[in-house]
């Protein structure tokens, strides 16, 4: 069977390509350059050194592909709306199912690929004719929350090789194999932001509009740089430390009011940034829209974050309502909510509208 991977110059993607090929497969590594800029801190080179290193050495053809355009127009540009329109969006999502998912399946399919591959930690399994995303064996990277939005045919033409792996016995392989990648520490947070400053960063693409720090009574306790800066349940960074009068607590932001450029916050680990449960749009269901619409499950409402009980009501238009058993902290509405099994079967996930008490 003829695989294409997507090997992006880390570790975890250089294994599945050599688990692939170990498996007698026909494997081709193709590379996704996502972002373009002089002086980047993206390391698209230094990666694609990584990709010809690792091809070279497994045997196995590679290309580039450029998607900076595609990533552009399907994922910055709703990744701006939405810092703009106060909310925190998460573009991970999005790249998966717009740019790994779509035009590299396209490519990988018009190269002659009967299957695509990625280094993600995730499972796929086959029953009676329908594909259904499940949690890796290795909890502590699972990666299935970011594949959330895949739909059918987008399940049925990948592999996820490290499906059963857990991450020291990747990171073993790779140094056995004497692959550039073992030692590789693992990408973090977004390809076009790297290790520079997010504000300055941002203040790039949207200009800032400074304004007023307040507390639940209207009073003012600082200034803030542009609201879509912040995030809610932020504690770092509102420099509003040791104000006079204060109870001694730690500030925390609590809510944005758009209409007035104000940053609402409060002091504590008080109830107000608590939650009873959360409205979503743009629900993804897989493999399919349940049967009921009214069901018991589990859910996360950010990556790594533990699974919570929960109960779904599906409304219209795609739309969901999801009551807590517990309640929960900093729902932040951009964020996707991801709702899982018992048995760690991914049914799917939504972008958080908002959040409400009972």
């Amino acid at each position: 069977m003829r695989v294409v991977v997507g090997i992006s110059g880390g570790v975890d993607s250089s294994v599945a390509a050599y688990l692939l090929k170990e498996q007698g497969h026909d494997v081709i590594g193709l590379f996704m350059i996502n972002w373009e800029e002089k002086d980047s801190a993206c390391t698209a080179e230094e990666d694609f050194e990584d990709v010809k290193r690792v091809c070279n050495k497994l045997g196995i053809p590679y290309f580039s592909v450029n998607y900076a355009k595609e990533y552009y127009d399907r994922v910055f540009k709703y990744f701006l709306s939405e810092y703009k329109a106060g909310r925190t969006p998460n573009p991970d999502v999005l790249c998966n199912r717009e740019i790994k998912f779509g035009p590299f399946l396209e490519k990988a399919l018009a190269l002659g690929a009967d299957m695509i591959a990625t280094g993600h930690y995730a499972k796929k399994i086959e029953k009676d004719g329908l594909f259904y995303l499940a949690k890796a064996d290795d909890l502590n990277k699972d990666q299935s929350y970011f594949l959330n939005q895949l739909n059918q045919f987008q399940l049925s033409k990948v592999l996820f090789p490290l499906a059963n792996i857990e991450k020291p016995k990747v990171r073993e392989i790779a140094k056995k194999l004497g692959l550039s990648t073992a030692e590789k520490k693992d990408s973090t947070g977004i390809c076009f932001i790297g290790e520079r400053n997010f504000k300055k960063f941002l203040k790039e693409f949207l200009p800032a509009q400074p304004g007023e720090i307040v507390d639940l009574q209207g009073n003012v306790v600082g200034h803030h740089d542009g609201l879509m800066y912040y995030t809610l349940g932020q504690r770092r960074g509102l420099n509003i430390g040791g104000l006079a009068g204060g109870n001694g607590q730690r500030w925390f932001v609590l809510d944005k009011d758009l209409k007035n450029n104000k940053l609402i916050v409060s002091q504590g680990e008080d109830d107000l940034l608590f939650s009873d449960g959360l409205y979503a749009h743009e629900m993804n269901w897989i493999p399919k829209k349940p049967d009921t619409n009214k069901f018991q499950c589990f859910a996360k409402f950010r990556y790594r974050q533990p699974d919570q009980e929960v109960e779904v009501e599906i409304l219209e238009d795609k739309k969901i309502k999801v009551n807590f058993k517990e309640r929960q902290r900093a729902i932040t509405p951009g964020q996707f909510v991801v709702l899982y099994d018992k048995n760690g079967i991914c049914l799917g996930g939504g972008i958080i509208d908002s959040s409400f008490k009972k």
